[in-house]
Parts: C-alpha cells; sequence; structure tokens
C-alpha cells in the first residue's frame, strides 16, 4: 500500500466515523414514533433490505421521516450527513435542486399538490437509515423529487453509492446574474463530445433521431441489457390514491409520449444495451479528455475520498477503453436530448426532454454493485464458506 492509498483510507474511516456519529445523534434524537420511520433494524430483515432497494425521484413519498416533520437541530444533522455523503459540489447542486420546488411551484401557479397540502415542497426530502450505524453493513438513504442518495456502509469504508440521481425542473431558470443550471455541465460536456465527432462516430453514437422522454433504467434495483423505459405511473410508492391524480399522471406520461413520437419499437431501439454506442477506443485523445471529463463529474456524486479513487480509475488507459457513448436526439442547444455512457461498472444517463427540453434527469450506476449487491452477495459467499469449514 502507498502512502497516498493509506492517507485515503484514513479520510475515508473519518469520514464514515462522522456518518456514523451523525447517524447516531438522530435516531437518539427522535421521539419513538418517528423512530419507528426513520430507522430500519435489523439490516439482513427482508423488509429491510427490500426497503433499501426502493427507490424513486418523483414527487412521492420516499420512505423514512421527511424534512419538514424533523426539529431545526435534526434538519441540520440531516444535512450534515448529506453533505458527508456527496462531494462539495454534488452537495452544492443537491441543495440547488431542493429550493428549486420553490421555483417550479411558482412556474405551475401555484396549483399542483400531489394529494397533500403542497405539491411542490422543499420539506418533502426523506431520510432514512438502514440498520444499526457502525455495527457491520449499514447504510442511509436521502430523497424527494429529483434527488436520491443511497450509501452502504461496512468496517469504516463506503462499500457502494449508487444509485445517485439528481434532477431539476427548471434545468434552465434565470437569475439576477445570470442563469441557473444546476446540471449545466453535465449537459454541455456531453454536447461539446457530440460536436466533436466526425460524421462515422456520430453514426456509431445515436441510438434514435428522436429523444427518449426519461432515462431507460428507471427506479429499478438493479439494471440489466433490455430494460426499457419503465413509464411515469410505476414510478410512485403504490399506486396513486385519488382518480385525478392517476390521470394527472396519464396525461404527464401522454404528453411525454407525443412529443417524444416513440412507440413499442421506437423504445426497443433506446433499451439498455452495454454494446451499443461509439466505443471510447474509437474516440481521438481530446475527445477521450471530454468522455473522462463527462464521468468524472457523474463520479463526483460520491462522498469525496470514494470518487477521487473512482475517477483515478477512468484516467486511466484501463478505465476509458471499456466505455461506450449512446446519443438519442438533437446534439443543437435548447433540443431535446438523451445520453448514456456504459462500462463494465458504470452506467451514466442525461436526459432533458420535457417542459420544452428544459426539464433534465441524471443519474450514475453501478450495474454490478447498485446498493452493494456485488459487496454483499461476496460477504455472503464468504461467510457461508467459513461456516461450512474448508474446502479444496
Amino acid at each position: 500500500m502507498t502512502v497516498s492509498q493509506a492517507a485515503e483510507g484514513d479520510a475515508e474511516r473519518a469520514l464514515v466515523a462522522r456518518m456514523v456519529a451523525l447517524a447516531e445523534e438522530l435516531i437518539a434524537s427522535f421521539d419513538p414514533l418517528l423512530r419507528r420511520r426513520v430507522w430500519l433494524r435489523p439490516f439482513a430483515s427482508e423488509d429491510t433490505e427490500a426497503e433499501r432497494k426502493r427507490w424513486f425521484y418523483t414527487p412521492t413519498d420516499h420512505g423514512g421521516v421527511e424534512l419538514s416533520a424533523m426539529t431545526p437541530r435534526q434538519q441540520s444533522l440531516t444535512m450534515q450527513l448529506l453533505a458527508a455523503g456527496l462531494t462539495r459540489e454534488a452537495y452544492v447542486a443537491v441543495c440547488v435542486v431542493l429550493g428549486l420546488e420553490n421555483v417550479l411551484d411558482e412556474l405551475e401557479g401555484w396549483g399542483v399538490d400531489w394529494g397533500r397540502e403542497r405539491g411542490r415542497d422543499p420539506g418533502l426530502y426523506w431520510l432514512r437509515i438502514f440498520g444499526r450505524p457502525g455495527d457491520g453493513f449499514w447504510g442511509w438513504r436521502f430523497g424527494g423529487h429529483h434527488v436520491s442518495v443511497n450509501l452502504l456502509l461496512h468496517d469504516g469504508r463506503v462499500v457502494a453509492a449508487t444509485p445517485s440521481f439528481i434532477g431539476a425542473d427548471p434545468a434552465s431558470s434565470p437569475m439576477l446574474s445570470g442563469t441557473l443550471r444546476p446540471l449545466g455541465a453535465s449537459e454541455d460536456l456531453a454536447r461539446e463530445l457530440m460536436h466533436s465527432l466526425a460524421p462515422d462516430q456520430r453514426e456509431q453514437t445515436l441510438l434514435h433521431p428522436r429523444a427518449v422522454s426519461d432515462i431507460v433504467s428507471g427506479n429499478r434495483p438493479r439494471v440489466a441489457d433490455g430494460d426499457q423505459m419503465m413509464h411515469m405511473q410505476v414510478l410512485f410508492r403504490g399506486s396513486l390514491s385519488q382518480p385525478r391524480l392517476r390521470r394527472l399522471v396519464d396525461r404527464i406520461d401522454e404528453v411525454a409520449e407525443t412529443q417524444s413520437g416513440y412507440d413499442a419499437t421506437d423504445h426497443a431501439r433506446v433499451a439498455l444495451d452495454s454494446g451499443a454506442g461509439l466505443r471510447a477506443t474509437d474516440m481521438t485523445p481530446d475527445q477521450r479528455d471530454l468522455l473522462v471529463s463527462l464521468v468524472d463529474d457523474y463520479l463526483g456524486r460520491a462522498p469525496a475520498p470514494i470518487a477521487e479513487r473512482r475517477r483515478a480509475e477512468y484516467r486511466m488507459a484501463a478505465g476509458i477503453d471499456g466505455l461506450r457513448l449512446g446519443w438519442a436526439g438533437s446534439a443543437e442547444a435548447g433540443e431535446p436530448l438523451y445520453y448514456r455512457v456504459t462500462g463494465p461498472r458504470l452506467l451514466i444517463e442525461y436526459d432533458n426532454t420535457q417542459r420544452g427540453a428544459n426539464h433534465a434527469h441524471s443519474v450514475v450506476r453501478d450495474p454490478a454493485n447498485d446498493f452493494g449487491a456485488d459487496v454483499l452477495a461476496r460477504h455472503r459467499a464468504r461467510h457461508h464458506r467459513d461456516a461450512a469449514g474448508p474446502t479444496f
């Protein structure tokens, strides 16, 4: 182990120790009723495991205790935990997305309620803790409309930090000093890369001439080749209770599908396919540099020590060579677009199609280890092997 690796390990252990302390203080601060909502244990129970893999990015109940039900001290502790689970840049982006609920409320004429007193509400972001902090495997989730942060921790390490979702509606908003675009770099870097491609490269990259209306992976707990876009009706916790809300979601989905012009054949064409798109090995050095910068932008959503470790992997040829870029829609500014970057341990998706290409979704996933699936499987296999005695 190098000095640099030892220092990174120390930083990660210190970060996880801080998360443990924050989570413990939070759990202790809640009254019994809210404690039962925020804290699911034991970690290994079927109920806890099922809920841990249930995540959303729509304006639905994300599970746990919402910010608006917390005391100011509890809110502060929750935001401290969130900040520890992201790089500074990602934390700022998430805070902006929370604030955009107020902008979206105004944009929609203050009239969308989603069956609750206020439909667009920066207080409706939920925290949930899984397992006993610091005791074996444990984790936490922070989520609400257009945000889902999911971490799994074990033995002083962050062993999974995906899925990680950030969206923005509106994606672009006027400000006194310019324009607010929380995901601007995620879009601009991709457009710059697309514009740099030669005609034959563009042909390999293009999945479809029109953009699909949402990320294709949706909120599945696991992703695989062949997965197609999930329609909005299934992206909520349970069925919507009121007929008018079901009609609203049906209408939103209908408008999105009409604007995209997609039918079943189109959705099959843009289904997840790790073998589709332009290979990084077929890019020029400058194009590969742009791809690395784009990947850096997404990997920066993990806690800082993990983000730097993953970024280092993709700054080496062995990491970048396994990636492919796929694109659907126009490459011109202001037009609907969808893109994805795929690799053995990476799925990045971005769309900006709805509301006249002013409503963006973005996600980074590890298809092999979302929610720590790979780490947990290896741990359980080792535990079973050790319990059974040595094998030869």
